[in-house]
């Protein structure tokens, strides 16, 4: 006869492996979801590279001019005409239906203003409610309507004049991540935040079963009574499993994507380790703080599923609140994020990434040892045996349509897990979720300067970029390697040298080229910052174009018309403040808010199967009212309140002027009634259109 197994360790991990895999549910939760976010996630990014965005092109001056400036416009990479329109209302239609992201609009008489040296005005319209893309088509529209200016400028006139005054120039060099991959930047970060989830999910469904499926006091006899060791038994299984499924994602991501990693090797497998026990911890403390499998599993959701826009992926931390920066700090995931990408984007030193690393080791100890704690205190309470699961609701059976509308509205309230998913969690939710994003746009991003002219014009230069709203000078370094070294410690996300002789040519009537040696790892960063350079760099040149006459002069008019041919306005549209919680935080509302009422009414079908609910017709249709009828309050809290609580309004609201009625029917260009000499047509007055073809996609 085989003697009895001796309780410890491998008897509490041999329990629980079975009850893995006889156990469907939590087969599907540790196995099938990982599979299938990695798939979706892998498909969704398998073009990493985002190209040929689509661009409404308005050509009202249909000249040889403007149809090759068209032209070289759509040869960016990053864009792709999709309509030739002919209007501006067409093209904010076309942006509306999400046929294209931005539009361009030549206007009239562009090639004979080009060759009277009159600087016509382009501009160009994005759709910026969708933030990344945006970047993208920014970066594309900037480019490329630059290009076409000075070929278009080139054909009719011949080459620019010599200017008496040089231009500055900034000239971006992508030091990490140079193709702008957002696979390389997202995908890294998307995989381990799918898996933190469902690990701290995995982990508090093992042990809140326990309380209600299976037995605390078999869990613990076989343990011997040692609350370490079942603790560790129990969770040992999933660990195994997790850190084959992390170990997997480097897999993906070079085998099939090409990115490749670029850190030290151990240090990462080690903080994976550290993630992966951080979160199985986590998940069982909130089981055996509330000992209540419902709702455990909705606080474990509450606190992890969140966690990536804590995590300073998304929105940068130096953009956070305060509650935003204080909650990060103690979620496993923001410190695991910071010795990944240091890591695997930036090949950092060791000692780089020791601080983050060090902060991951001290949550994942803290959260097991509470997880310990508290479970020691329950198997040490005076009465060993678990409360019973809490009863449900009961329902008097009914085949009418109230009756089911009625006995649903009892479950909803008297089981505490419904009750808190489908009424507490979308209030806590809407004031916990858009925390990290409520400062909507990053200021003052710190940048490195090497400053080798050491001249007036170089200080200029130095103090604009200090002064500017988007960047501040953090480090005035002695050389580019010693910016670099700034820009790996992360104490600045750019480097701005600024080359011997730069004020001479600038005298000479040369360009000076400023090169940016940027860090393209975090590319909500890296755009704010390029433009916000760019910005300050192209306002100092138009003042030394100026050379302190009136700006609206006829020397700096010609000075101006010498160096850039034609104007260029490129103008957001759609958020044009470039709002990041604008962006985010209305779609996740609605993710939300579905994702709640999915995981409810699933949670409610159960238990309505379970009971005599009468006729399928009447109980479908009654719970479904009753689902509405709850969840009206959320959705006039998140598509009412909130919107206009936060700053930014409901999608339904389209216009912010006053008299919108008008300004839907507003023309795009406003009309001088004096016609050209010698022309039949009327020409517009350039000191108002812009804000009048900005009101067409208002």
């Amino acid at each position: 006869m085989r003697p009895p197994p001796k309780p410890g360790f491998w008897l509490v991990a041999r329990r629980e492996w079975r009850w893995i895999r006889r156990h469907h549910l939590a087969l599907i939760l540790i196995f099938g979801v990982p599979l299938f976010g990695f798939a979706v996630l892998t498909a969704v990014f398998s073009h990493p590279v985002i190209r040929g965005l689509g661009v409404v092109v308005v050509d009202a001056d249909r000249s040889d001019t403007s149809r090759a400036f068209v032209e070289q416009v759509a040869a960016s990479p990053n864009l792709s005409i999709v309509e030739r329109a002919g209007d501006l209302a067409s093209a904010a239609r076309a942006i509306r239906g999400g046929d294209a992201i931005a539009a361009v609009y030549v206007p009239a008489d562009f090639e004979r203003d080009l060759k009277a040296g009159r600087r016509p005005q382009v501009v160009a319209f994005y759709n910026q409610q969708f933030l990344t893309a945006a970047g993208v088509a920014l970066s594309g529209l900037s480019d490329s309507l630059a290009s076409a200016v000075d070929s278009a400028a080139s054909a009719a006139r011949g080459a620019p004049q010599a200017s008496a005054i040089g231009s500055l120039v900034a000239e971006t060099i992508v030091l990490v991540n140079p193709a702008k991959n957002y696979a390389q930047f997202l995908l890294r970060t998307l995989l381990p935040m799918v898996l933190h989830v469902v690990i701290a999910l995995a982990a508090g469904y093992a042990v809140g079963s326990e309380f209600s499926q299976r037995s605390m006091r078999t869990w613990l006899a076989c343990a011997g009574g040692n609350p370490i060791v079942a603790l560790a038994g129990k969770l040992a299984p999933l660990f195994a499993i997790f850190f084959i499924i992390m170990l997997s994602t480097p897999l993906i991501l070079e085998g099939l994507l090409g990115i490749s990693f670029k850190g030290n090797t151990p240090m990462m497998v080690v903080a994976t380790m550290l993630l992966i026990v951080g979160y199985l911890a986590l998940g069982a403390l909130m089981q055996l703080l509330v000992r209540d499998l419902a709702t455990g599993l909705g606080l474990t959701g509450l606190i992890v599923s969140p966690a990536f826009g804590y995590a300073g992926v998304g929105f940068p931390i130096l953009g956070m609140n305060a509650f935003a920066l204080f909650w990060g700090a103690i979620l496993p995931l923001r410190s695991y994020m910071a010795v990944l990408l240091g890591q695997a984007a930036r090949g950092l030193p060791l000692y780089e990434s020791a601080r983050p690393f060090a902060v991951l080791a001290a949550l994942a100890a803290l959260y097991t040892l509470l997880a310990f704690l508290r479970l020691r205190a329950i198997a040490a309470s005076t009465s060993p045996t678990v409360p019973e699961a809490e009863p449900a609701a009961t329902s008097v059976p009914s085949r009418s349509l109230g009756g089911a509308f009625v006995a649903e509205w009892r479950r909803v309230l008297g089981i505490r897990g419904a009750f808190m998913l489908l009424v507490v969690g979308p209030l806590v939710y809407g004031l916990y979720y858009p925390q990290p994003y409520l400062n909507q746009i990053l200021r003052k991003i710190p940048i490195a300067v090497v400053d080798n002219d050491l001249s007036e014009l170089s200080r200029n230069i130095v103090q604009t970029l200090d002064a500017s709203g988007a960047v501040r000078v953090a480090v005035q370094a002695e050389t580019i390697a010693e910016g670099r070294k700034a820009l790996d410690r992360g104490d600045a996300f750019a480097v701005v040298g600024i080359p011997p002789e730069t004020e001479r040519d600038v005298l000479k009537g040369n360009t000076a080229h400023i090169p940016i040696y940027a860090d393209a790892t975090y590319l909500f960063i890296f755009r704010s910052m390029a433009s916000g350079i760019a910005v300050a760099i192209n306002t100092l040149s138009s003042e030394l174009a100026a050379r302190g006459a009136r700006t609206d002069g006829s020397l700096v008019k010609a000075a101006l018309a010498s160096a850039s041919p034609a104007e260029i306005l490129v103008q957001p549209i759609f958020n044009p403040v470039g709002g990041y919680a604008s962006y985010i935080v209305p779609a996740a509302f609605v993710l939300i808010l579905q994702q709640m009422l999915l995981i409810g009414a699933s949670m409610l079908t159960v238990v309505a199967l379970a009971q005599s609910t009468g006729g399928a017709f009447a109980s479908v249709l009654g719970r479904g009212i009753a689902h509405l009828t709850i969840y009206l309050p959320a959705l006039a809290l998140y598509f009412i309140v909130l919107p206009r609580f936060y700053g930014f309004p409901p999608s339904a609201i389209r216009c912010n002027c006053s008299r919108s009625r008008r300004c839907s029917r507003s023309r795009p260009v406003s009309w001088d009634k004096r016609r050209a000499p010698g022309s039949n047509t009327r020409r517009p007055r350039r000191s108002s259109f812009s804000a009048r073809a900005f009101r067409s996609f208002s």
